[in-house]
């Protein structure tokens, strides 16, 4: 089993005991976060231990995001400056070590299981074939997350899709006080307003499988766009800076849950 070594915890196993290390292996895999010393009593600690599928992701590799490439027609590489920004952010204000690019990964990948957090964003279409629908809801249920962050234009279809996946669930929305808005930063109003599109208010929304979340939904919000260079958008920097700092909760969440 690997062994996950947090700030002043190493975990391994079902025990957890307290070390001085300060440093983190370079992992894909889950569980390299910094944690303050009076919130690890509240974790769960079988939410620390990743799932048996991804045991076998590679040591040697840093924490990496893994964009979903998806067909339907919709634009699945849209902000191509997002997530590296993001990645490096990440680095800068946690003790994750994240790699400097995103992976890009089709769910009927053989090495999918290494990518335990999937991103799927785009303005369009969003269409899953059969196959891809069976991997995608084993990939969740064995442990995987992912976060679908609309672009603008995709959430019917996507909406659509997650239907198809899990049938039998809803999309919840998530109310302000929950743990993902208050992991690293603080978010009391919940998912900030990147851009605008319907005027309307942004929603973070969930499909649960128990108390664990499968999959959190970004809608209305626009994080990407938060996220890109700053001279594509020209936001504001306490802008991108917000959009920043959710998505570092979202990983931040999504790892320790």
């Amino acid at each position: 089993m690997p062994i996950y070594i947090l700030s002043k915890y190493l975990v391994t196993g079902s025990m957890v005991k307290v070390v001085s290390l300060c440093k983190f292996p370079a992992t894909q895999i889950t569980g390299t976060i910094l944690h303050k010393a009076n919130t690890i009593n509240k974790m769960k600690l079988k939410h620390l231990i990743i799932l048996s599928s991804f045991t076998t992701a590679i040591m040697a590799q840093h924490f990496t995001i893994a964009r979903l490439h998806y067909g339907g027609g919709g634009d699945w590489y849209s902000n191509p400056s997002s997530l590296p920004n993001l990645l490096n952010y990440l680095q800068i204000h946690t003790a994750i070590i994240a790699a400097d690019k995103e992976a890009r990964i089709k769910l009927t990948d053989e090495n999918l299981y290494s990518y335990p957090y999937l991103y799927l964003t785009g303005h369009g279409n969003v269409r899953f074939k059969d196959a891809e629908i069976i991997r995608l809801r084993t990939f969740l249920q064995r442990g995987g997350f992912l976060h679908a962050d609309d672009n603008y234009g995709m959430d019917p279809s996507f909406r659509r899709e997650m239907k198809r996946v899990f049938p039998d669930k809803e999309l919840v929305p998530l109310p302000f006080d929950h743990p993902v808005f208050h992991q690293v930063f603080d978010f009391d109003f919940g998912l900030p307003k990147v851009h605008e599109h319907d005027n309307k208010p942004p929603q973070a929304l969930a499909l649960f499988e128990d108390n664990r979340i499968l999959v959190l939904y970004t809608y209305e919000s626009d994080l990407g766009d938060g996220w890109e260079d700053a001279e594509v958008h020209n936001d504001p920097f306490e802008i991108r800076e917000a959009a920043l700092q959710m998505g570092i909760n979202i990983i931040h969440f999504a790892l320790t849950q």
